[in-house]
């Protein structure tokens, strides 16, 4: 039933609390996990010019830095990966690489009603509404 399961990161130690239940996931159900993390290119929005592309390789460096210490973590368990780093906004890119992979199940955080932090909605919260498989959202701690 779950033979590809994706584990948005964001390189957070809540992100790796996380990724616990997607290798748990995975493992027993013998499948391959996804790593995928998004830098969210709406933060440059308020760059200078001239800071947007030096910016961008160090966002992309952070997130390729959480992507590999995710798929070691799986390789250590002997659970196959694929893995990959996006730049855009986090929720859409997520749809999209789950409709492109073939993703049967999503594995990410939620930081549940925190009103402050989600007033916008959060990515976890529009990954729900938007993923046409389904989504396990774990509740993570600030």
């Amino acid at each position: 039933m779950f033979d590809h399961i994706l584990f948005p990161t964001d390189g957070t130690e809540q992100a790796d609390a996380v990724l616990e239940y997607a290798l748990d996931m995975a493992e027993t159900r013998d499948a391959t996990l996804h790593v995928l993390s998004v830098v969210d290119d709406r933060s440059f929005l308020t760059l200078d010019d001239d800071r947007v592309d030096e910016v961008r390789r160090e966002l992309e460096a952070q997130a390729r830095t959480a992507v590999d210490a995710a798929v070691d973590a799986a390789a250590d368990r002997g659970i196959p990966t694929t893995s990959a780093v996006d730049v855009g906004d986090p929720s859409p890119a997520i749809i999209e690489y789950v409709a492109d992979a073939g993703i049967d199940l999503v594995v990410m955080g939620t930081s549940g009603d925190n009103y402050e932090r989600n007033i916008v909605g959060s990515v976890s919260q529009r990954v729900v509404k938007q993923s046409p498989v389904p989504v396990l959202t774990v509740r993570i701690e600030e």
